[in-house]
This record gives C-alpha cells, structure tokens and sequence, in this order.
C-alpha cells in the first residue's frame, strides 16, 4: 500500500468514529440504543441485516472459496437470498407485531427465564467466535499488504509484515468505541454507507481485472467444473439446507430480529426483510467475480489473500485504501450489529432486573455501554487465537452448519406457532449439540468411530453432515413436539395478545430533523466521492476510473439528500 491508502483508510475510519459521536447525544434512553426508538427507516433496516452477514470473513472465506472451486460460492450464497425472501413472506413482520424492544424480551415472555439463560450465553459464545473469526480475517487482508523493515516495532518475524495482532487490536478497538458510543443508530447509519461504498469499490474491481484476464490470462489453470453451480461436496442437497439454516438464521437470530423490530410498523419489518432477499439473490455474482478472474490471472496465491491481492494488482493509488476500507466496513458492520444486540440483552434482561427499582435511563445507557465494551475485548481475543482453532474457513461453515440451526428453529417455530415450550427449546438444542459432538469428536478425524461405514460416510460429505445436525435434526424435533401437544402453550396467549394490541410506532415531527439517516449517507457518499476526484492528481493511469466512481458517488450523494425522512 502506498502513502495514500493509508491516508485514504485512516480518513475512513475516523470518519466511521464520528457517525458512531454523532449519535452518541441521540441516546438518551435504552430503547434508542439497541431499537433506535422503533423509528428506522425500512430500507434502512435492509441495507444493515445485508451488512450485518457481510464481513472480510465474506472475502477470505467466500472469496477463497470462489477462487479455489469457482462459481459454486456464488451459487451457495445465493440461496441465503431465497431465505431471505421467505423470512420477509413469514416471519419479518410477526417480529414487529410482538411489540418487544430486544428479541431476548420476546424469548423470555415466550419460553421464560431459563430459555433467556441458555440463548444469551449460547448465541452470545457462538457470535462472538464468528465475529472473531471477521475480525482476524480483516487483519489478514491488510497485513498481506504492508511489509515491513527488518527491525521495525511492528514487524511479524515469520512473515516479515505488519503484525497480525497489531491489526486485529487496533481494527477491533475503532469498531467498538463507536459502536459503544452510538448505539443502534451508530450501527445503521454506518452499515448504510458501508453498504453503498463495498458494492461501488467491488464494482470498480471487475473492469479492471476483466481488462487483464482478456489480455493475458490463461483459461487452461481453472480446475474441472470451475463454473459449474454445484460440486462434490456443495451439493443441490447442501444447497436446499443452506436455505433452511439461513431461514433459521435471518428469520431469528437476534441481530437480524432486532432489525425487524427497530422500524416503525410491520409493512416495513417485511419491507426490510425483502430488501435484504433481494440484495442476496444479485449481490453473491457482482462481489465474488474478482477472486474468480483473478484465478485466470494466478493460479498460485494464498486463498484467504486472493481478493486483496486481486485489487492489488489492478487498483491505482488511493482506491487500494478505499477498498480495505470497503472490507472494513464489512466487518464492523457484522461485529458492530452483534455488540449492540447482546450489549441490549445483558442490559434490558439482567442488569435493569437487578437494579429493581432503582433503574434510570442514564444508567442503563452506560450499563449498556460497558457491556458493549466487554463485548468487543472478547472478541478481539477469540480473533487472536483463530489460526489455533482451525482457519477462519472451517470455523465459519462449521459454526453457520451445526450451531445455528439447534438455537434459531425454536425461536422461529416459537414465533409462528403455540404448541412447543420451554421443554422442547431445550431438548431441540441439548439433542442437536450432542449429535455434534459426537460427529466432530467420535466420528471425525481420529475419533473413535472415524473407521466405520457412518464415519467414513461423514469424512466424505462433512458440509452435507453439518447441515443435517444443524438443520435437518431440529426440524425433526420440533415437528415431533408440534404434533404431540394437544393444545397451545400458556405462554402463547401473552404473545398473542401483544399482537392484537399492536400499533405502528408514531413519528414526531422532529424525527426527519434529528435523525435524518439519508443526510448521513448523503454527506459520507459526497465526501468519498470528491476524494476519489481528488485521487486523479496522484496518479498517472486509471483516470477514466476515478472519474467515473467519483461521479457517480456524488450522484448519489445528491439523490441520498434529496430522499425524503
């Protein structure tokens, strides 16, 4: 990276540090900080859960994926759009209607008390472990370009670049200080932008890498079936069960509920969750096509690397620190969402019950605060000790396969349907991590079944296995406790009667003035714009580029001021 990017990230992220100030002063209740008031915009809400799945764990996974095996990372992508879809068709707008402020209200009113034990401390371990794993693979993409000098402070030995745990720490404290600071709307208002400049910087990728693979590139280096949909391991039968485990994971883990919950009115809950659908069913082809075409330029790189290395080759000065920064805003929005949600149940489920009456506005704000920053410290740890726990890859499938399914489908279930209880959340997620266990431990690898017909079978398809205890088993579970009640569940009646009272939330004619989320984007899309004009006196090729990615920023810029609040 040249001086420039650096310039370029720094003024990023000090930029993302004053949205999360700005709207510190917005949070003067907790309701503000983790349901941003229930007065967010719909598309909003939209643009933040398709940031909120995004991450550089997206690029050093799904990019390494895609240029290791080609066009079936597209395809498996793909299907969290069909899932999405379906959430907003059935699920989205039953989430607005319950009238709760965090989806762990929602779960203690609905199962009680010791359910909210087991999803707090079971999501929370579970999040913070993928979030970590975004968070390291962030680092990744930005030590692969900054050696540095035998001798400097910063220096990793065995590499000879930047320090990986130097990044991880400095990019995991800039996220949460403004996460910390501004609460939900923090997180919203910086997912929109984030949303808006990945896609761009993506997008000014791929011309210019087609350019090379058309001058130079040899066809001859992709493997077999490079293009082909569907793989050995990623079956059409992967593919149907990752729809189910992203139904499950869209419909009812808590960073996506809370942005259903966040809006103002149910129509927007189900508006949002469409949004987000559709995004994923367009978005998989645009943002993995550049570690394809890199495959076509080098056969050889290291494929946690390829995207970074990718931009590398074809980016002029300046648009290398635009898009890290793009990556960046990837990654905080996926860390960012999570803090905030779990910041909000520590929060609003035991600190305000044990305060008892002694509560007040102002000390849950900083209850919440603190909580959010223990939070972030956490995952920065498990960040630092992901090259010992497998490669962020193997985390990531593992951890979206096996663990989500077991915790989500209750919820989901429990919101559509009277008929399960406390029982069977437990037994749905004891039942399903125990079935894990003996898959990942007794027939694994040097387990003690790993020889017989099961655990051979397992060696053979482990992401096929991962979706069968994460998805296929709950269900089983669940469909067997539905049809074994005989009648609802008392708890059912509670949240039935939250739904017929339901009223959308009323806008004060201060809202468009206060907050006023398309200005925000306006003024960040306006700055990133005029910065890329400015790039055109630094460099000596690439120009027509940078006119046009800084032309069209500020297009939108102007059409972002001019959306009505």
């Amino acid at each position: 990276m040249a001086l420039i990017d650096f310039l370029v990230l720094g003024g990023y992220l000090l930029g993302t540090l004053a949205v999360g100030l700005y709207y510190a002063r917005r949070n003067r209740r907790s309701r503000d900080m983790f349901a941003a008031g229930g007065r967010s915009p719909w598309w909003v809400a939209g643009l933040s859960s398709f940031m909120t799945l995004k991450s550089a764990g997206t690029f050093v996974v799904w990019g390494g994926l895609a240029y290791r095996e080609g066009v079936v990372a597209i395809a498996i992508n793909t299907c969290i759009g069909v899932a999405g879809l379906l959430v907003g068709w059935r699920v989205a707008g039953r989430w607005r209607r319950t009238g709760v402020g965090t989806p762990a209200e929602f779960v203690a009113l609905r199962f009680g008390p010791s359910a909210v034990q087991l999803y707090t401390w079971a999501m929370m371990a579970v999040r913070i472990l993928s979030t970590g794993v975004a968070l390291y693979a962030l680092a990744v993409m930005l030590v692969a370009l900054v050696p540095l000098a035998p001798g400097h402070p910063l220096r990793d030995a065995a590499t000879g670049h930047l320090s990986l745990a130097f990044a991880i720490v400095l990019f995991g404290a800039i996220v949460v200080t403004y996460t910390v600071a501004g609460g939900l709307w923090a997180v919203l208002m910086t997912d929109v932008l984030q949303f808006i400049v990945l896609q761009l910087a993506v997008l000014f990728v791929i011309p210019l890498l087609w350019l090379e693979v058309h001058a130079s590139a040899p066809a001859a280096t992709l493997p077999d079936g490079f293009f082909l949909p569907f793989s050995d391991r990623y079956t059409l039968w992967f593919m149907a069960g990752w729809v189910a485990v992203h139904f499950f994971l869209v419909g009812a883990e808590w960073a996506f509920a809370q942005r259903y919950i966040c809006v103002p009115s149910e129509r927007d809950a189900r508006r949002s969750a469409w949004l987000f659908g559709v995004l994923y069913l367009v978005s998989p082809a645009v943002w993995l096509t550049p570690p394809i075409l890199f495959r076509m330029l080098q056969a050889d790189a290291d494929p946690e690397q390829a995207y970074i290395l990718a931009s590398q080759r074809v980016l002029p000065a300046g648009m290398l620190g635009v898009m890290m920064a793009a990556m960046f805003s990837a990654t905080a929005s996926a860390i960012s969402g999570q803090i905030n949600v779990f910041a909000g149940v520590l929060t609003e489920q035991f600190y305000r019950p044990w305060l008892g009456d002694a509560w007040s506005e102002r000390r849950l704000v900083a209850a919440g605060r603190a909580f959010a920053l223990a939070i972030g410290a956490a995952l920065i740890g498990v960040a630092l000790c992901v090259p010992r726990m497998g490669g962020a890859e193997t985390i990531v499938l593992t951890v979206t396969g096996m663990l989500f399914g077991p915790l989500m489908a209750p919820t989901l279930w429990g919101l559509l349907s009277g008929r399960i209880g406390t029982v069977t959340v437990f037994v749905t997620a004891l039942a399903s991590f125990t079935a894990g266990m003996v898959v990942r431990i007794g027939l694994g690898p040097g387990g003690a079944w790993a020889s017989s017909t099961a655990g051979r079978w397992i060696h053979a398809n482990p992401r096929l296995t991962d979706v069968l205890v994460g998805a296929v088993l709950p269900v089983l579970i669940l469909t067997v406790s539905q049809l074994c009640a005989r009648r609802d569940q008392p708890q059912w009646r509670v949240i039935r009667a939250r739904m017929d009272a339901y009223a959308p939330t009323p806008l004060g004619a201060d809202d468009a003035g206060a907050l006023a989320p398309a200005r925000v984007v306006a003024i960040g899309l306006g700055a990133t714009g005029l910065l890329s004009l400015g790039l055109l006196a630094v460099n000596q090729h690439g120009h027509l580029a940078l006119l046009l990615f800084g032309v069209v920023l500020l297009v939108l810029a102007r059409l972002a001021w001019r959306v009505p609040h």
